[in-house]
């Protein structure tokens, strides 16, 4: 029996497990991280990654035999780097994938055409190449660029290892050519020397050495594979890996992750591709919106219980709340200046529920619509992740807003995902919970209302507008 460990290092834990090729899991564990959050910035120690991941390795592998571990891969949060020596020590903290402490002007000055080519228009500020410029203004000779994930595969393999595309992609990397932009980073003063060389997602970077094999419980000789971001992590998860699927995961905030053959150029910049492991495309966005608004507006509620009252009231009325975690959105649309709006006012908690989540709903029609605008194919499975797949109320809401069954999955975490890269398919690995189909209720006129609201606030652009409208009317 094959086993295959996928490791998540996400921003509040480090997660593992180990899963057959049949998609059982037969071990998992997670260990808590913790951060130094002032301001705009946002650090935390990669020592810390380390230790954390040997002892959730070693609790997930504590009753798997080592000789059915086959491989091994990690994902990593996106945009998150530091600076290490050649040995693979840390020089700084690690610059975390939300820390906002740098400039992109001078990027975007520079990069612009490579950028545009690559399919999106600009870098902000928190990603990953303005942070490596901020790093580099008191850098040590010799230093050396890591990804959150490259500072643990090293230790896992025992030498220097290469970064995957996916993790480099905020760091300027060439995702058409698969190489860096030397041109473009030479004029931004970032040293080729420091850049580690780049492979695709599921490239096997070595082995796990005898020192990290004591360390995590994984057996040495065990193939070390290059993972991707966590938001691809979670897309592999969740199976969506044929063209025109979709894995739409709604938590705090609402991401969506697609396959698609060839490269989508958004001319307003919320839609960026990855690269996928078979050299396809992976496009996404993420949303402001989410059902983060529920814990801030229902504080110690039963979301559970809500969700379930919301379905048993036959009329919960037309009212629709735009949920925006914080001030300003970034897909569909961008626009730093959109605040929260209601359309109509609820009545009742459950009332209010009910409108959290059509506006969510709402919203993430929206980005359907725009991604077919664009050209993308949205045909395809639609998955449906995240805490908020766990409302049963929303998911037919979901369903009835989009005009298309979706799937829920048994389990669609990024670890998950990480062993599916390892195991190179996911062939058996994924399983579906229920597929949800909608019951035929037509809420075409308030999605319209609710359309023509961000249009005439001036967030939504005129085309995006239309062609949502245009869709509506099939």
């Amino acid at each position: 029996m094959s086993v295959f460990i996928g490791i998540d290092l996400g921003t509040q834990s480090v997660r593992a497990m180990a899963v057959t090729r049949a998609g059982a899991v037969l071990g998992s564990a997670a260990r808590p991280l913790t951060s130094h959050r002032d301001g705009p910035r946002h650090e935390q120690d990669p020592e810390q990654w380390w230790t954390q991941l040997c002892a959730a390795t070693g609790e997930a592998l504590r009753d798997v035999p080592g000789e059915q571990v086959e491989g091994v891969a990690v994902d990593a949060t996106s945009g998150t780097i530091l600076l290490s020596d050649d040995t693979g020590r840390a020089l700084t903290p690690a610059l975390m994938y939300d820390d906002r402490r740098a400039s992109a002007e001078r990027v975007n000055e520079v990069g612009e055409q490579v950028w545009a080519r690559l399919g999106y228009q600009r870098m902000q500020p928190n990603w990953a190449l303005p942070k490596l410029l901020w790093l580099l203004r008191d850098a040590p000779a010799g230093a050396r660029l890591a990804h959150q994930n490259d500072f643990v595969n090293r230790r896992l393999a025992g030498h220097a290892v290469a970064t995957d595309l996916s993790n480099a992609l905020k760091t300027g990397v060439d995702l058409i050519e698969e190489r860096w932009p030397l041109e473009v980073l030479d004029t931004l003063g970032v040293p080729a020397a420091m850049l580690p060389d780049v492979v695709r997602p599921g490239s096997v970077l070595g082995t796990v050495c005898a020192q990290a094999a004591a360390e995590t419980g994984i057996p040495a000789g065990t193939p070390v594979i290059a993972g991707t971001t966590d938001g691809c992590a979670a897309q592999l998860g969740a199976g969506a890996n044929r063209v025109g699927s979709w894995n739409s995961v709604l938590g705090t905030t609402l991401v969506l992750k697609g396959v698609t053959r060839d490269l989508i150029h958004d001319p307003l910049g919320v839609v960026y591709s990855h690269r996928a492991p078979d050299g396809g495309w992976l496009p996404g966005g993420a949303s402001s919106t989410g059902a983060g608004v529920l814990t801030h507006e229902f504080p110690g509620s039963d979301l559970d219980a809500l969700s379930e009252l919301a379905a048993a009231r036959a009329d919960l009325g037309d009212v629709t709340v735009y949920p925006l975690v914080s001030r300003g959105e970034r897909f569909p649309f961008d626009a730093p200046e959109a605040e929260p709006f209601a359309l109509g006012t609820p009545t009742d908690d459950v009332q209010k529920y009910a409108a959290i989540m059509r506006g969510a709903a709402f919203v993430e029609r929206l980005c359907f619509d725009y991604l077919d605008l664009l050209g993308a194919p949205v045909d395809g499975e639609l998955i449906l992740t995240g805490g908020g797949s766990r409302s049963a109320y929303g998911n037919r809401l979901r369903a009835d807003v989009l005009r298309r069954p979706v799937t829920l999955r048994q389990n669609a975490e990024p670890a998950l995902g990480m062993a599916v890269l390892a195991a190179g398919n996911s062939d058996g690995m994924v399983r579906t919970r229920e597929v949800v189909d909608p019951t035929g209720a037509d809420l075409r006129e308030p999605y319209l209302e609710f359309i023509g609201e961000l249009e005439r606030r001036g967030w939504l652009p005129q085309a995006a507008a239309a062609h949502a409208r245009k869709r509506a009317a099939r």
